[in-house]
């Protein structure tokens, strides 16, 4: 391999560090995709097809092992996903996968913070493998497109490959946090309106 070449570096990068962040989140794997593809933008060191390719093989594997954690991991992981929770939530969180178990793994793996939680719960509330492996691999994908996006945007406003990914960085981290803010407004919301029907009802 010659490591003179940005793409020897460039590409385990990219797969190492979406692997890593979709094991444990202290990468911004969102991030990396898209300065990913801001420097295939705007050079010839990267390819863009194969930045959305390693990025989602990456985040399939990450996405995997976290389930296989709790999937195989016997009553303990089970235990430590379900601490806190109560009998009749972990049945309701059962009967949600039963009837749209695939719709969950993709809105968990787009909404930011959401997709370890459904990993876990899903592995630890047996979900079948048959069902979460293509419902990963096409969330993973939605994902990896997403965010290479941001990345292409701003490679193709800025011809500096430096300042192409520092917006498409910014572009990531906006987008990250509008979405933890709207996450959160909405959970707001939901539990004000269930007090106020638990009052109503009283």
């Amino acid at each position: 391999m010659n490591w003179s070449d940005p793409a020897a570096i460039g590409y385990p990068v990219l797969f190492g560090g979406v692997l890593l962040g979709s094991v444990i989140p202290v990468v911004p794997t969102g991030a990396v995709v898209g300065a990913a593809a801001a420097v295939a933008m705007t050079t010839p060191h990267l390819n863009l097809p194969l930045v959305l390719l390693l990025s989602t093989v990456a985040a399939f594997a990450g996405d995997v092992l976290t389930f296989a954690v709790a999937r195989l991991g016997g009553p303990a992981a089970v235990r430590w996903v379900a601490r806190g929770q109560r009998t009749e939530q972990l049945e309701k969180v059962r009967g949600q996968f039963a009837r749209r178990g695939w719709q969950l793994v993709v809105i968990g793996r787009l909404v930011p913070a959401g997709r370890i939680p459904v990993l876990l719960a899903a592995g630890a509330l047996a979900y079948p493998w048959r069902r979460l492996l293509p419902a990963a691999l096409g969330a993973c994908l939605l994902w990896a497109v997403a965010y290479a996006l941001l990345g292409v945007v701003s490679g193709g406003i800025f011809d500096s490959p430096l300042i192409a990914t520092l917006i498409a960085t910014l572009l990531v981290l906006l987008v990250t946090v509008l979405a933890n803010l709207v996450s959160r407004y909405r959970k707001k919301r939901a539990q004000e309106t269930g007090k106020a029907k638990t009052g109503g009802s009283s």
